[in-house]
């Protein structure tokens, strides 16, 4: 008797429980199935007789679209297209009376993306727009809010890629205004008028960086564009009749800044540097033809190709750049070297590779070696001779014939010259009267004197009746020019000055000095 009662005790209990837990799953899922009918309920009644092709407030004032711009990214940025993109959430905002529903103020729907098919929303489209694209992996990326008192919050992630027309007159030190024109397609302004959302107009996110431009601004305003339309019946118009249509439109203007790292390393560095390589011609000798030739050449097609590849990534624009301008300053800088080793080889009196003797020579020793040459009046002509290239003694006629200069200067081939070189001292005897010249150069040049006899015929060192002494001649290479010791100090301070006045105009002009100081 006992157990029986046990047992029925524990079933009346067990079925308690499972009776009581089964009304509490009902009482808490009762709520979430009338919200639900309550919901639909809501929905099919604000869209029960809604027609999505009128807008709010259709007869009375416009309907007022509120957007706002959230940059996620930039980039890239063409110049040769004159374009750019970016990424963006891009929301629009509106109240329509017809989707407000009762309850608190602070309620809100978030529903489904195929609801946006069944309401009314702007048809905004992007005025300077090319190849622009709603991302839709993996799903549309875009959603609808509905809040209580009929608002209409839609956003959507856009890739916009826009015309930028730009001025590449001060490229690369430049600040390109790239704009964004968005406004209704079809509507004028009589039916929606767009304005920028007071709380945020264009935000730009955090962590976005460029890699070519720093993004100093981005000014927005509202724009109406105003169309004339004239009305034409078969094809004549009507000059009396036309019809002013306004769009309301909204403008943000993107205000890039363009980084010159990569300028100043890939070209104003380099164009640096062969300027300042073609300066070192002017400390070569200037007998050294075809070094200083061989090195302004290189200089210069060197520069050629720099102004050619700085130029790869632009547009064939018609008018100079401030890149252009430069490179032309240091290919006129290197070409004006190759023109003053010109000038500085027309004034040189003697050649590459020569030589040179004067009279006017000192000696610092009174044990100097000496060289006794005797010429008899009966000597042979051919006994003063010597090897073909080789010096000949010359006598004082052809001093006097070339002028009467005493200090006369004589070029001789150094391949021809054999003469040891030996330090000399001043003497108190000049001997101006001897020079040294090949013998086919003494037969060519001799003039005869007027005091000889008409028969007469034998050379200078034939005539002479006594000895002449004269010291070994040391060989003197050219002397600097004066023009070198002048481009030396002319060409850097005139590079540098101009460097300065380019360089502070465009600055200034960009405002980029301004920049540098609020910073």
């Amino acid at each position: 008797m006992k157990r029986f009662q046990l047992w029925l005790a524990v079933s009346l209990l067990t079925k308690f429980e499972t009776s009581s837990g089964v009304s509490l799953k009902q009482s808490s899922r009762a709520p979430q199935i009338n919200n639900h009918q309550n919901i639909s309920t809501l929905l099919d009644n604000l869209l029960r007789g809604y027609d999505n092709s009128i807008r709010p407030d259709f007869g009375g004032p416009p309907a007022i679209v509120e957007v706002d711009i959230m940059v996620r990214s930039m980039g890239p940025i063409s110049e040769v297209d004159m374009t750019y993109s970016m990424d963006c959430y891009f929301r629009q905002s509106w109240v329509d009376r017809r989707l407000a529903f009762p309850g608190d103020t602070n309620d809100t729907l978030a529903l489904s993306i195929s609801m946006l098919g069944r309401i009314w929303k702007p048809d905004t489209y992007f005025y300077n727009g090319k190849q622009s694209y709603l991302h839709t992996i993996t799903t549309p990326n875009k959603f609808v809010r509905l809040y209580q008192d009929g608002r209409v919050l839609y956003s959507s992630r856009l890739t916009i890629k826009a015309g930028c027309p730009m001025n590449l007159e001060d490229f690369p030190m430049d600040i390109q205004r790239c704009p964004l024109k968005f406004g209704s397609f079809g509507y004028t302004a009589q039916d929606v008028l767009y304005r920028w959302n007071k709380a945020r107009q264009v935000a730009i996110a955090d962590d976005m960086k460029l890699s070519q431009f720093d993004l100093i601004a981005t000014p927005a305003a509202n724009h109406t564009d105003t169309i004339v339309n004239s009305d034409t019946k078969s094809g004549v118009r009507l000059v009396d009749t036309f019809e002013i249509t306004e769009y309301s439109m909204l403008l943000v203007s993107f205000h890039l800044q363009r980084h010159m790292g990569n300028f100043l390393i890939q070209v104003y560095g380099p164009c640096v540097l062969l300027v300042v390589l073609s300066w070192v011609s002017f400390w070569l000798n200037r007998e050294a033809t075809a070094d200083r030739v061989s090195l302004g050449i290189t200089t210069v097609l060197t520069m050629t190709f720099l102004g050619l590849e700085a130029r790869t990534d632009l547009p064939k624009v018609p008018y100079p750049t401030a890149l252009d301008f430069f490179v032309f300053l240091s290919f006129a800088f290197i070409f004006a070297t190759i023109i003053q080793f010109a000038v500085v080889h027309y004034f040189t009196k003697y050649g590459s590779g020569e030589c040179y003797f004067s009279s006017d020579f000192s000696s610092d020793s009174s044990s100097d070696e000496e060289d006794w040459i005797e010429t008899t009046d009966n000597a042979p002509k051919d006994a003063t001779s010597h090897v073909s290239g080789s010096p000949v003694c010359k006598s004082s006629n052809f001093d006097s014939s070339n002028g009467g200069d005493p200090h006369f200067v004589e070029v001789i081939p150094l391949s021809a010259c054999s003469i040891p070189v030996a330090s000399m001292r001043r003497t108190s005897q000049p001997w101006s009267n001897l020079s040294c010249i090949s013998r086919s150069q003494e037969e060519k040049n001799f003039v005869p004197s007027p005091a000889k006899s008409a028969g007469s015929q034998k050379s200078p060192c034939q005539n002479q009746r006594h000895r002449k002494k004269k010291k070994k001649r040391t060989p003197r290479f050219n002397s600097v020019s004066k023009i070198d010791r002048a481009s030396r100090v002319v060409f850097p301070v005139l590079f540098v000055t101009i460097n300065l006045f380019y360089w502070y105009s465009y600055l200034s002009r960009t405002k980029r000095i301004q920049n540098l100081s609020v910073k």
